[in-house]
């Protein structure tokens, strides 16, 4: 059932002697997950893509139901319109700026895609760099690419696990506008990971605390 919410998780999973329990429910909107390192945040997040399944509960995304343990429901990932960014931005060595902003996007229906790629690369700047080598551009750059990445999939939420963490202030304080214009004029419900408590106050509608599971 649709409860209007942009995420609902209420889990329960167990990794050898780490035990993780996580019931919430968040609006659209960015959403953080806030805590130390080896609180579950990661965990977490890896649950809602469906790279891991835990043992008991529910999982529901824009109102589908994702994961739920009583009616043997498990979506596998690539079929869950999810869109993932790690700490490592991961792009295609191979491919120009314009290949990998495009790799997915250029598969897709024009009906199915939510965002054209003109607004995205205005979006987050990246126009002067369409038609360079990724080996030839700074961190901040790449991870840039790499949410222009997630978002051309027209994912029905962004997942972004820390990624900040590689990047020095200077960069962080470039990307850290277009992270919150992509949460207030693109519309996707961001999951944000983070365990620096000053990103979090400045980007997150509902904050949810992770303490040793």
């Amino acid at each position: 059932m649709n409860t209007g919410a942009a995420l609902v998780v209420n889990i329960e999973h167990q990794i050898d002697d780490f035990i993780l329990k996580a019931e919430f429910s968040a609006l659209p909107g960015l959403t953080a997950f806030f805590g130390r390192s080896g609180s579950g945040k990661t965990t977490l997040v890896n649950l809602i893509a469906g790279l891991d399944s835990p043992q008991s509960g529910r999982i529901e995304v824009a109102g589908d139901v994702l994961f739920d343990r009583a009616t043997r429901t498990n979506i596998p990932p690539e079929r869950r319109r999810i869109g993932y960014i790690f700490q490592e931005d991961r792009l295609f060595p191979h491919l120009s700026v314009h290949g990998n902003l495009t790799y997915s996007w250029r598969f897709k229906k024009s009906s199915f895609r939510r965002h054209s790629l003109t607004d995205i690369v205005s979006l987050l700047e990246l126009g002067s760099l369409l038609d360079r080598k990724t080996e030839t551009l700074s961190g901040g750059e790449r991870q840039r690419v790499a949410i222009g990445r997630a978002v051309l999939t027209s994912p029905d939420i962004l997942l972004m696990d820390e990624p900040l963490a590689s990047l020095d202030v200077r960069r962080k304080s470039q990307i850290i506008p277009l992270i919150e214009r992509l949460r207030d004029d693109v519309g996707i419900p961001i999951v944000y990971v983070s365990h620096d408590i000053d990103e979090v106050i400045r980007l997150a509608d509902t904050l949810v605390i992770l303490e040793n599971g």
